[in-house]
């Protein structure tokens, strides 16, 4: 599987192709950020960014979208930018049929390093290691985004069926309660006709 990850941002938005092989292998396919102005119009910003990640769609073909979720910021500001341009790349999956998936930073940092609260360093460094990169991603927008396409690959094959599992669980509670409802009905009709 093919997955674009993308670490949004207005100034820089982080965007990384990583392929899945069998197991938890991993290859890296391209890494880049995308760069607007903070002098620009916001607009222009998001159609920037949009256009880019368009491309990126266009070249890489992914069959998935990872986007980091904006989870908790301090800088309303940053983290209003932060959710438009995840908008943005969203949007522009959805029109080519592609899924979206939101990961939040710590889920990224788990997958990839084994720890919630690991540092920039550090899922730079595995990153590195899993894809077997020589050169250091520059800058962490560029890492973090091949982390989140990372994640996905790991994570998302057990969240499917996670999902299928809890599917397949109501549809049995589901039936059981349906059942018992029967003999209910059954025992009250069989009680009356005596």
């Amino acid at each position: 599987m093919r997955v674009l990850g993308v670490d949004p941002g207005l100034t820089r938005c982080g965007l990384g192709v990583v392929d899945g092989g069998t197991g938890r292998t991993v290859r890296a396919v391209a890494v880049d950020v995308v760069r607007t102005s903070p002098d620009a119009e916001l607009s222009v910003r998001l159609l920037g960014i949009s256009d880019a990640v368009e491309r990126w769609m266009d070249r890489y073909r992914p069959e998935a979208v990872a986007v980091e979720r904006v989870f908790a910021q301090h800088n309303v500001r940053t983290a209003m930018g932060t959710a438009q341009a995840g908008g943005v790349v969203a949007l522009a999956a959805a029109r080519r049929g592609l899924p979206v998936v939101f990961h939040t930073p710590s889920e990224v940092k788990a997958a990839v390093t084994g720890s919630g609260r690991a540092d920039k360093a550090q899922v730079t460094g595995m990153v590195m290691r899993l894809l077997n990169l020589e050169v250091k991603p520059h800058p962490a927008d560029a890492a973090d985004a091949l982390a989140l396409a990372i994640c996905h690959l790991w994570r998302e094959p057990m969240r499917v069926r996670l999902a299928e599992a809890e599917a397949r669980a109501a549809e049995i509670a589901k039936n059981h309660k349906a059942r018992l409802a029967a003999a209910a009905r059954q025992a009250k009709t069989q009680g009356a006709a005596r």
